[in-house]
């Protein structure tokens, strides 16, 4: 079983900007010192649900903070950015890591930033096969020309190439953020991981990881292909002494949190938004999620990685809104529940 971290950045009330993204980067650092597996990031924009712009570039800097970690993005929104220069970015931080980057992309929402960027509301509803087909394409092949709606180009060479790395695999891992069963058939006709979000219980995860092998041996993928994807499960994870007490530190700082960063996001044509309450959401978390004592806490991973067959985890360690207390609960993660994951 790999346990990461999932790093938001969230600015929590009464937070600064900089607070926040300073805890971001130590909470990395501490989990690479804790045995954690991975780091993985979010990226939003113009909002304070989280602070983080760019995952690539935080990638960057903690690949060079780091020296074991593996370091994900979870994820680059792929309609607001041009998919030759993403790719690029990704295959430079494969080659210059040793192979310790992780590219995953997702749709984003109808939000602000595609008026911003430039997109458009047709490249989160209609583009994203496109864009991500012509990222998938510049990751695994020397020259890539492209002929669809949105982007269009002769062909070029493929520099530098993701092939090409002295150590590590032959190129960076490219994973799908899933949410309905569209993109879940649309990552698992290409043979690309799912990353499923927090939102969402064991049942439902299994629901799409059975949905995902159904489609890949329907187009043309073998038993163990399938087999052998690795899928990861955001969740969120507080450790304590007692259960209760985990829930309480979350129930007291996400709340005020999720209000403040959900209410934050502006549709880009006014379309109505319906918010989860930000209390009951946190309850959610905390009742499906490793929250509460090292045993609990073990039992909960195990028993998603039993019922869905995942057994890759980014989680949201971030939860108390406070450094001293995101550095301990990750040193308790990795001293308390990893030894008792097998």
């Amino acid at each position: 079983m790999r346990v990461g971290s999932f790093v938001l950045a969230a600015q929590f009330p009464g937070q600064g900007q900089g607070e926040a993204l300073h805890r971001a980067v130590r909470s990395a650092e501490v989990a690479e010192e804790a045995g954690l597996d991975a780091v993985w990031l979010a990226e939003h924009h113009f909002v304070p649900y989280g602070v983080c712009p760019s995952a690539v570039t935080l990638a960057a800097l903690l690949l060079g903070r780091t020296r074991r970690l593996r370091v994900g993005t979870a994820v680059s929104v792929l309609p607001t950015q041009h998919p030759v220069a993403l790719g690029e970015q990704a295959a430079l931080l494969h080659l210059t890591s040793g192979g310790r980057f992780t590219l995953g992309v997702g749709r984003g929402g109808p939000w602000v930033d595609l008026e911003v960027f430039g997109a458009g509301i047709e490249a989160y509803e209609k583009g994203f096969e496109e864009s991500l087909d012509l990222l998938h394409r510049w990751l695994t092949l020397p020259k890539v020309s492209a002929s669809g709606e949105r982007f269009a180009f002769r062909e070029v060479p493929v520099v530098p190439r993701p092939d090409e790395a002295l150590s590590g695999p032959a190129g960076p891992e490219l994973i799908v953020a899933c949410t309905s069963p569209a993109s879940v058939r649309l990552a698992a006709e290409r043979g690309l991981a799912m990353l499923l979000g927090m939102h969402i219980g064991d049942e439902e995860k299994a629901g799409m990881v059975a949905l995902y092998r159904k489609s890949a041996l329907a187009a043309g993928r073998t038993p163990d292909d399938v087999a052998a994807t690795q899928h990861v499960a955001a969740g969120v994870a507080q450790i304590a002494d007692r259960t209760v007490e985990a829930a309480e530190t979350l129930l007291k700082a996400m709340p005020g949190w999720l209000k403040q960063g959900l209410d934050a996001h502006v549709t880009v044509d006014g379309r109505e938004r319906k918010m989860r309450d930000p209390f009951e959401y946190t309850r959610l978390l905390c009742s499906i999620h490793p929250v509460g004592t090292p045993k609990l806490c073990a039992d909960r991973l195990a028993a998603t990685a039993e019922r869905t067959g995942i057994t890759r985890f980014a989680l949201l360690t971030e939860g108390s809104g406070d450094l001293d207390s995101t550095e301990e609960n990750l040193r308790r993660l990795g001293a308390e529940v990893l030894p008792q994951l097998t």
